[in-house]
């Protein structure tokens, strides 16, 4: 029986935060008392603030009641962006993030692109450097033909490369026009 009259004493001794910011007695059927309990008097006086409470009773009414939780939801996140932002409310916050992935999205092809040209350089190096030759006339070097691209970095397998790249002739010839110079 006690835990009956907590449920019930509760709900008569304290008003919803709607009814108390209003000063009028809450009774049992107040359709704003689910919505707005007294924890939630900052809410309530946003909403009200914005579209008064007979107008926040009205769009409630019209509305499903298993819809209603989302309804208020949707008021107290409207009326906080119009005190906000007066002229654009919420749509301001959603113009502002959508301007702001847009510009991500232009960053992120910005970046896409200069990866590929980094590609694109990285092959015209590997190509050019295997049309290195050294001065004692040997045969083109082989060193690059088996380099391999991982994550950027050219990586030689060092048993293909047959010489000690410490002891590599430092003196080779280097075709300038090649590159543009």
């Amino acid at each position: 029986m006690d835990a009956q009259m907590d449920s019930i004493l509760p709900r008569i001794s304290r008003p919803c935060a709607a009814c108390r910011m209003l000063r009028r007695r809450c009774n049992d059927d107040c359709l704003l008392a689910p919505y707005f309990p007294l924890e939630e008097v900052e809410s309530f006086a946003v909403v009200h603030k914005v579209y008064g409470a007979s107008n926040v009773i009205k769009m409630l009414q019209v509305v499903e009641e298993r819809e209603r939780e989302d309804a208020v939801k949707s008021m107290v996140y409207e009326a906080r962006g119009r005190l906000r932002d007066p002229v654009h409310a919420s749509a301001g916050v959603i113009f502002h993030f959508q301007k702001h992935v847009q510009d991500l999205l232009e960053q992120l092809e910005l970046t896409r692109a200069r990866i590929l040209e980094s590609k694109v350089q990285i092959n015209q190096l590997l190509s050019s450097l295997k049309d290195v030759q050294c001065h004692d006339h040997q045969p083109k070097s082989t060193i690059f033909e088996n380099a391999a691209i991982e994550n950027g970095d050219i990586v030689l397998d060092d048993t293909i490369l047959g010489s000690n790249l410490i002891e590599f002739p430092a003196e080779c010839y280097w075709d300038f026009n090649r590159f543009g110079m």
